[in-house]
């Protein structure tokens, strides 16, 4: 399909989504829709929360089949997780020669059509493309933003679209385009960048990365993508991500690299300021004072690509970005966060009338959990934290063991979950064990529950939430799901259950 190109306009194309309800699948879908496209999509019967969106769009999901390729097909776009050789859809428009693009692929094609700004790294990117829209939204600027999750700010939706574009001509392209890109087996190679954000590098993936080096150099190669004088905007406080800017400029010496963080120089040095009344406030170099309502330091980081990303992009528009400084501002108060990311699913009193705060968070790599777990404690103080984890992988599980053991020091008690396999991989071809996780946490941590099942892990944090704790918790609780998996039911359960109790 290497010479397969997007219509010049979608109006009344039929395309077929394979694996419709992915998060980044039903963002573009969203896109495609709105540029007048017939779509049609298949996937499993549990829902998601994508349904929603796609019931927004009158799409209905159908269950995969050889019968949903039709003559009217004009081409599929499918999810990483389905197999040309195995998905029934699949099989049947290969038979049919209806052309199949991958996700990333299709993506990338659309990029090609608009001066397109990547979003990239291991941690940070849904967030850092949530905030690079609320403040492109917030400017008045026209295009569009993908983010791989439902964002508030953008209506409850995984994109958003400037109202300049609205209703235009379906064969109208996007003077921007921003979007979030994935790393794993080089998506985001399929990207066609003009500036690109880099968030953090570390090892990650090790089923398709066994080592640091080999997605360390994937980065390199995106960053090598972008044209003669493209801007990277990096974070100076991650050293992956520094390392790999590092090697990419001394191959391309052309490259504009442009750091942010607590160790930036620049515009875009960051000065860290008080947290109160729920903001976390904070000055950049080029004298902006800002702050954001989401918890933890790693956000305040992304906050600070955003305002960078949007600097850059006054600046080509011939504007000066510190007349902006307001409507940034505004913009960053604006942003609650996304569907899955430190994500308030609700509140409720335990027996004692203390209060608890449900939380439920994708963190599923060590850095990850352990920075979201300190911005937690510290933007909720005088709260017990209780998280109920679930790791993702083993083949990440096994790779990571030691690092993710020592990564809760920030919550009061812990309880882990079996783990969550990933499609492509067997339990058989590993020895680690979401008991044998616990284990190792347990000697960094005091208090480690092993819960492999889900009404366990309901038993045991109900149980936790309605101890007396006023003493040394005078604020209460804040109970945490985290990882990629579906342990985000156990919250959901314990607060239906303190619903009915209260």
């Amino acid at each position: 399909m290497n010479d397969f190109a997007l219509p010049s306009s979608l109006k009344n194309v039929h395309v077929h989504f394979v694996g419709i309800k992915g998060t980044g699948m039903a963002a573009l879908v969203e896109i495609f829709c709105g540029r007048g496209a017939v779509v049609t999509g298949s996937d499993v019967c549990e829902r998601f929360y994508t349904d929603e969106i796609l019931e927004k769009l009158g799409i209905k999901p159908l269950a995969f089949s050889a019968d949903n390729i039709t003559l009217d097909t004009a081409f599929v776009v499918y999810s990483s997780a389905y197999s040309l050789e195995t998905n029934l859809d699949l099989i049947q428009a290969q038979k049919m020669k209806i052309p199949c693009l991958l996700y990333s692929k299709a993506l990338g094609l659309y990029s090609s059509l608009s001066y397109s700004c990547g979003i990239c790294g291991v941690h940070g990117k849904t967030t850092t493309t949530g905030l690079c829209g609320t403040v492109f939204k917030e400017l008045g600027l026209d295009g569009q933003v993908l983010a791989g999750s439902i964002i508030s700010s953008f209506g409850n939706s995984c994109t958003y679209t400037s109202p300049f574009l609205e209703g235009k001509d379906s064969s109208r392209n996007p003077p921007f385009f921003i979007a979030e890109t994935c790393e794993y087996q080089r998506h985001f190679m399929d990207f066609c960048p003009k500036k690109i954000i880099l968030t953090s590098v570390e090892s990650d993936h090790q089923d398709y990365y066994p080592s640091y080096n080999d997605i360390l150099n994937a980065f390199v190669d995106y960053i090598c993508k972008l044209p003669s004088g493209g801007d990277v905007i990096y974070c100076a406080d991650d050293k992956g991500a520094e390392e790999a800017v590092i090697i990419s400029k001394n191959k391309r010496p052309d490259l504009n690299c442009i750091p942010y963080g607590f160790n930036a120089e620049g515009d875009f040095r960051i000065i860290p300021g008080k947290l109160e009344n729920g903001v976390q406030h904070f000055s950049l170099g080029s004298g902006l004072n800002l702050g954001i309502r989401v918890p933890g330091l790693h956000n305040v980081k992304n906050a600070a690509a955003a305002v960078a990303l949007s600097f850059c992009i006054l600046k080509q528009a011939e504007k000066n970005p510190l007349d902006y400084s307001e409507k940034i501002s505004s913009a960053l108060l604006k942003f609650c966060g996304g569907k899955r990311r430190c994500e308030i699913i609700g509140r409720s009193k335990n027996r004692f009338g203390q209060s608890v705060i449900f939380i439920d968070d994708y963190g599923h790599h060590p850095t990850a959990i352990k920075t979201t777990l300190e911005g937690l404690k510290k933007f909720y103080a005088g709260r017990k934290i209780i998280v109920d984890f679930m790791s993702h992988t083993y083949s990440r599980t096994e790779a990571l063991l030691e690092e993710f053991s020592s990564c809760f020091s920030a919550a009061d008690q812990v309880i882990i979950n079996k783990i969550y396999p990933s499609a492509r991989e067997k339990k058989s071809d590993s020895s680690v064990s979401g008991e044998l996780l616990a284990q190792k946490t347990s000697l960094h941590h005091r208090e480690v529950f092993y819960c492999p099942e889900f009404d366990e892990a309901f038993r045991k944090g109900l149980s936790l939430l309605q101890e007396d704790s006023s003493a040394m918790f005078p604020e209460g609780f804040v109970f945490v799901t985290m990882g990629a998996g579906d342990n985000w039911k156990v919250g959901k359960m314990i607060l239906e259950k303190m619903e009915c109790l209260d």
